[in-house]
């Protein structure tokens, strides 16, 4: 079987010339770790979903229109917000942005196309909440000469979440694309 992907689809085991039993690694045959992987995408793509959809509707709340305040304040990409509105305005507009994205995500199964514009505006997010790194003061310190993340350490995690709204827009993207070519096909 000849694939130069990472990721084998459906259609690359069913055409395995080798009986599943005769290829282990770890204990799992092709068709478990097709399964593995399958149960990896759905827990990816909705697991993104759920917590950009979270973060959401946390920015509703007082706390976390505080919370982010430092941050949009000296971010040359969102500063603008608070000359459009208040701490709590500029913070529901990111809460609204955020479910909505949480929700074009989820519709992948529907609307591909629409989920990929999602992990795309995902990607956007991601990239501009990893901007705080540099341009948010306090975000690093130096401790025995290397640099340590101190209040942006949470912001770290938007290092996967990023990766993985990359990797859910280019099979997004595929899908809607497959499915293009199968209408103009019928």
């Amino acid at each position: 079987m000849k694939n130069s992907s990472a990721t084998l689809s459906a259609r690359d085991v069913s055409s395995a010339s080798y009986s599943p039993q005769e290829n282990r690694t770890l204990g799992f045959d092709t068709v478990k770790a097709t399964k593995l992987n399958a149960f990896g995408i759905v827990v990816s793509r909705y697991g993104l979903a759920l917590i950009i959809l979270i973060f959401g509707v946390f920015k509703f709340t007082n706390f976390e229109a505080e919370a982010i305040q430092p941050l949009v304040a000296n971010s040359p990409l969102m500063s603008w917000l608070y000359q459009l509105t208040d701490l709590r305005g500029a913070s529901a507009l990111i809460g609204i942005a955020e479910i909505a994205l949480a929700v074009m995500i989820a519709l992948r199964a529907w609307f591909p196309t629409i989920s990929a514009l999602g992990s795309l505006g995902a990607i956007l997010m991601f990239i501009t909440s990893l901007s705080f790194l540099i341009s948010t003061p306090g975000m690093w310190t130096i401790m025995e000469g290397l640099p340590v993340p101190t209040d942006g350490g949470f912001v770290m995690k938007d290092i996967v979440l990023l990766g993985v709204s990359i990797w859910t827009a280019g099979e997004a993207l595929l899908i809607a694309q497959s499915k293009k070519t199968q209408l103009k096909h019928k």
